[in-house]
């Protein structure tokens, strides 16, 4: 819209004063803007503990708070990945009886796990300290705003916990367009905060070709360079999208690129090139990362969450592995290899090559590196305690999901941190572009 220049009666300053209309007009309007927009973010606001436990909620525990003030600051140096697990005497801040989204199999209190001590750890970034996750600040932060899960169920078990830990705050209600629990969605209607959940364990499209499969767990066609369009037609009405996918890539599987067979994975075809899992992921990711950066109408943040290594001992997941630790690791005690290795270098080379190539786009793509923690944690596995002793179950040792409560809830606190850090990048943003026009 042009604005129109003001004139004045009378007076030597009054062509400099029309001359200066068009820009206060302006500079007032970027600052309504901006007043506006700094609530929704919080980039350094302080938080009264009395207001905390006012809006405490009366299904689990309040916070332990030291001081009446808190303030919550983002230090973009930190590198809040790389640090160590220490004790949290404060934790857990939800039980499997105060909240309603634990899916079964993750819920190990309930099949009568003996032990808690898991339950009380923290994670300490070297350098800084990454603050616990605060429902209110979380739902404040994402108000008018949505939020989609997309992956496998490992994915499915994150949101289980965002909604576990929110909801020491407020429960949302159910707004799923279909009965098929593989795809929920949730609103928080007194914030207008919507969540949802896409089940899309290989993110490029598939087809069950054997529901039995040479190792009984399936055998499936992926068509590498095709993304599954389940959710892929669906996100561009999100603000935010959390992507993950590894340990499906695990299983016999038959690739195909351009519809033509190019090999497989463990199948047992003959005259079928057996590839590596790594050759299948590589090539699903970059299609995946390549088909957000060309959604023209997809204005959100894409967070890839990297790997979350399972911790198998003794065996594999089918000849007799668990996992039996009761404590973390310290970062001295074990690192990353193998096939974990070679899926989170994919992820990490693919996420900047994405990330270089949507910059000219305008496409935001962030890396949510829950790696290096989860690596530690080979005692927040369900193992047996995801059933009872007697039930028929395919993973009888359940050493890939989390326990929730669990260490995957710092999850959230990984998350929180990065929506402040985008929070304060869009606040500091505006104000460049107020001084380019003062």
């Amino acid at each position: 819209m042009k604005l129109q220049s003001m004139e004045f009666p009378c007076g030597k300053n009054s062509i400099n004063a029309s001359q200066r209309t068009p820009k206060i007009f302006i500079l007032l309007a970027l600052t309504f803007i901006i007043l506006g927009i700094i609530p929704l973010h919080h980039t350094s606001k302080w938080y009264h503990a009395k207001d905390l436990v006012n809006h405490q909620s009366k299904k689990s525990p309040t916070y332990h708070m030291e001081e009446m003030e808190i303030k919550f600051t983002e230090d973009e140096t930190c590198d809040i990945f790389t640090g160590e697990w220490i004790p949290n005497p404060n934790g857990p801040y939800y039980t499997n009886t105060t909240c309603w989204a634990i899916h079964e199999h993750q819920n190990c209190m309930k099949y009568g796990r003996p032990d808690t001590d898991f339950l009380k750890w923290r994670w300490k970034p070297k350098g800084c300290e990454l603050p616990i996750f605060n429902p209110y600040q979380f739902l404040d932060m994402l108000r008018n705003k949505s939020l989609a899960f997309v992956g496998d169920s490992v994915g499915r078990n994150q949101m289980q916990s965002l909604i576990c830990l929110l909801s020491q705050a407020v429960y949302p209600i159910d707004v799923s367009t279909t009965p098929d629990e593989n795809f929920k969605r949730w609103k928080y209607t007194s914030y207008n905060f919507t969540l949802a959940t896409y089940w899309s364990p290989f993110l490029v499209r598939m087809k069950d070709t054997d529901s039995d499969g040479p190792t009984k767990t399936g055998l499936f066609n992926l068509y590498l360079d095709e993304v599954d369009e389940k959710w892929a037609n669906q996100i561009e009405e999100f603000d935010y999208v959390i992507l993950n996918a590894g340990h499906w890539f695990t299983r016999c599987s038959v690739y195909y690129e351009k519809n033509e067979l190019v090999g497989c994975r463990y199948c047992g075809l003959p005259n079928v090139t057996d590839l590596p899992s790594s050759y299948g992921y590589q090539k699903a990711i970059r299609t995946v990362l390549k088909t957000i950066n060309n959604l023209e109408n997809f204005k959100g943040i894409t967070f890839l969450r990297t790997l979350a290594p399972s911790h198998f001992e003794g065996g594999e997941w089918n000849n007799g592995g668990n996992c039996v630790r009761r404590k973390p690791f310290s970062s001295n005690e074990t690192t990353l290899e193998g096939f974990h290795l070679d899926l989170y270098t994919i992820q990490v080379e693919e996420f900047k090559a994405a990330q270089k190539a949507g910059k000219k786009k305008g496409k935001r793509f962030r890396l949510l590196d829950t790696t290096q923690a989860m690596v530690l944690r080979p005692d927040g596995h369900p193992s047996r305690y995801g059933h009872w002793p007697n039930e028929n179950v395919v993973l009888y040792n359940d050493c890939v999901h989390w326990c929730l409560p669990g260490p995957i809830d710092s999850w959230s606190d990984f998350l929180l941190h990065m929506l402040k850090l985008e929070g304060k990048r869009s606040h500091e943003e505006k104000l460049q572009l107020m001084k380019q026009w003062s």
